[in-house]
């Protein structure tokens, strides 16, 4: 009598999960940690890491905290993604799922209520654009920002360059000193192609002038407005940007749970 032997194929974990899983993660790992060192780096320079308090003393935003911020996120779920993937540990791989998820629902919120409250929004990005001119000689960072702003969407101010006003170094009230008094920063002026050196006085006096003077040399639209104009001309761009990272982020999750069932179905055979 012949006895007959049956073959069980066990559970394995998928080494092509789990590696690319990895090397997914050790990307935004190391991102992650460059965006903090950057961070970190700008706050010694400014000697914010030597006091501590004055991180609130800023009356505008400073540009620091979204490399440390988005540092700081993208270096957790880096570590949690890379660690688990590398040691099969079902509690880090569940962090990042969850984590990654957490961050995938608040976009889509924040997505679907500035579609909805768009007139809100507009007034809130209003407000924080003179709100930052308040304190736009305040941090070097946040001044290279508006004149990156302003000079990219060819603005000045939030609505025109009146808005210039609200800052203590530009307004025209007599007891200003400041040579700068009735004027703009330079990064308001319209750029001569000629010209190789940047002029950084060419916005002085100029809200002294009138209507027709200025539009000759110095952009007369605002932020917001130009603003919203080169979002609807980018419109696919932008919507095809955020689809991305939106299917990336699905792509994580999906691998990090297939992984997890993986380990699971290992564990449940020995």
């Amino acid at each position: 009598m012949t006895r007959k032997h049956r073959h069980f194929k066990g559970a394995e974990v998928s080494c092509c999960v789990k590696y690319f899983l990895f090397g997914f993660n050790i990307i935004f790992w190391l991102l992650g940690a460059a965006f903090l060192a950057i961070g970190l780096w700008a706050w010694a320079e400014k000697g914010v890491l030597s006091n501590l308090s004055s991180i609130t003393d800023l009356g505008g935003f400073d540009p620091v905290w979204l490399f440390i911020v988005v540092g700081g996120v993208m270096f957790i779920l880096g570590f949690a993604g890379c660690i688990g993937a590398l040691r099969e540990n079902t509690f880090l791989l569940k962090f990042f799922s969850v984590f990654l998820g957490l961050i995938f629902f608040l976009e889509l919120t924040a997505g679907i209520l500035a579609f909805v409250f768009k007139d809100w929004l507009k007034d809130q990005l209003n407000f924080f654009i003179n709100n930052n001119i308040k304190a736009y000689r305040d941090d070097i960072d946040l001044q290279n920002l508006i004149d990156f702003a302003q000079e990219y969407w060819s603005c000045c101010g939030a609505h025109g360059p009146d808005d210039w006003n609200l800052n203590i170094y530009f307004n025209c009230t007599e007891h200003n000193p400041s040579r700068e008094r009735c004027g703009v920063p330079f990064s308001c002026c319209v750029k001569d192609p000629a010209e190789d050196v940047i002029n950084t006085q060419c916005g002085y006096d100029f809200r002294r002038k009138g209507e027709l003077d200025r539009q000759k040399d110095i952009y007369t639209k605002g932020c917001v407005g130009q603003f919203e104009k080169w979002l609807q001309e980018n419109l696919i761009i932008v919507a095809g940007i955020f689809v991305g990272i939106a299917l990336l982020q699905i792509f994580g999750i999906c691998l990090a749970q297939n992984l997890v069932s993986d380990v699971k179905a290992v564990k449940a055979n020995w």
